[in-house]
């Protein structure tokens, strides 16, 4: 029978980064399972990586000792596949769950080939991501899988890629896993905050966060001695390590019966219902001046975008909203759609007959 992976919630999904030897794949899994902790032992056996000559994977070398440590621990196994001959040689190893990596799901060709791999099986397929914040991308890799009659799909969440330094190794932009989920509610969505944070300095803060926003479990990396591993040794952490830091982790409850709770959540939610209704109210008063100055340009031959006055704009909206506690970051996305809206009304002014 196929592993219901939507059974358990929080599923934890732990292991190394990549299986380097027998030793150090059984060392690190067996202590996993010891912990009591983790539900599913993980590792890379084929490793994209982004160079020629980096340690890409054993290979199918090692799928036995996924397989020994299976036996050892009783906890099923979980391997990436990135195209047919992965899928082929995970299947004939009877590894538990699959998973398709940023690299794969980024890549409709591969997406295709794993898929068509994979028709009609019953084991889990986890499909992480893509590289880029692209949310059809992300959709269009589960829905090829569907078309193959794949039914036990969950989705991971690991960050999207970005230049330049940044606080993230792949920023994890909330709002697209947040789509994903009520667009494929049906669908199990779990974290991984290893790549996510590219460091183990913030892998408990996402992970939590991943925990508020009602995942149904975490894939982490855990290696049984990090700063030696061949790949990603920077964001492993001992098996220990993740025991004290799944403790601290708070799996919430979706709802609560409480009289008094429900109550305030109603109030406080009428309250914003109506104060949604008033920011939309100012908004649409907002375009119809925007579609004003829209009309004095055209009569008098002024281009739309004003730099100045936009930068204006920008500096008094961000001065004001800090005093009250907005984000800068927030001010800026909310902005700029607003610019951009603004935009297309006087556009759209500048082009009537």
């Amino acid at each position: 029978m196929a592993l219901d992976i939507k059974s358990r919630k929080p599923l934890i999904i732990a292991g190394p980064c990549s299986a380097e030897t027998r030793e150090q794949t059984l060392s690190t899994m067996c202590a996993l399972a010891a912990t009591g902790k983790v539900d599913v032992l993980r590792a890379g056996v084929w490793k994209p990586r982004t160079k020629p000559g980096m340690f890409e994977g054993m290979g199918v070398e090692a799928l036995p000792w996924l397989v020994e440590a299976r036996e050892q621990t009783g906890l099923p196994i979980a391997v990436e596949v990135a195209n047919a001959r992965h899928v082929e040689s995970a299947l004939k190893f009877d590894i538990d769950i699959l998973w398709l990596g940023a690299r794969t799901t980024s890549n409709p060709f591969s997406t295709q080939e794993v898929a068509e791999a994979l028709r009609g099986t019953e084991k889990p397929v986890l499909v992480k991501n893509p590289m880029s914040a692209d949310l059809e991308l992300w959709i269009g890799a589960v829905e090829r899988l569907q078309k193959c009659d794949i039914k036990n799909i969950g989705l991971i969440h690991r960050g999207f890629s970005g230049y330049g330094v940044k606080e993230y190794r792949n920023s994890p932009m909330w709002h697209i896993p947040l789509e994903a989920k009520r667009r494929m509610p049906e669908l199990p969505m779990f974290c991984d905050p290893s790549h996510i944070c590219g460091n183990r300095v913030r892998l408990f803060d996402v992970a939590q966060q991943a925990a508020d926003l009602d995942f149904n479990g975490v894939m982490m990396e855990s290696h049984c001695s990090p700063d030696t591993a061949w790949s990603d040794a920077s964001q492993q952490i001992t098996p220990d390590a993740l025991s004290a830091m799944l403790d601290r982790i708070q799996w919430r409850a979706t709802e609560s019966q409480s009289v008094a709770y429900q109550n305030s959540i109603d109030e406080l939610r009428g309250m914003i219902d109506r104060l949604d209704n008033e920011v939309f109210d100012l908004l649409a008063r907002r375009m119809l001046a925007a579609d004003n100055i829209g009309r004095i340009k055209r009569e008098n031959n002024v281009m739309i975008l004003q730099s100045n006055r936009w930068n204006e704009v920008v500096a008094r909206v961000q001065a004001t909203a800090t005093k009250h506690g907005l984000s800068a970051e927030f001010v800026a996305t909310v902005l700029e759609a607003i610019h951009i809206e603004s935009i297309n009304h006087q556009n759209r002014v500048m082009r009537e007959e």
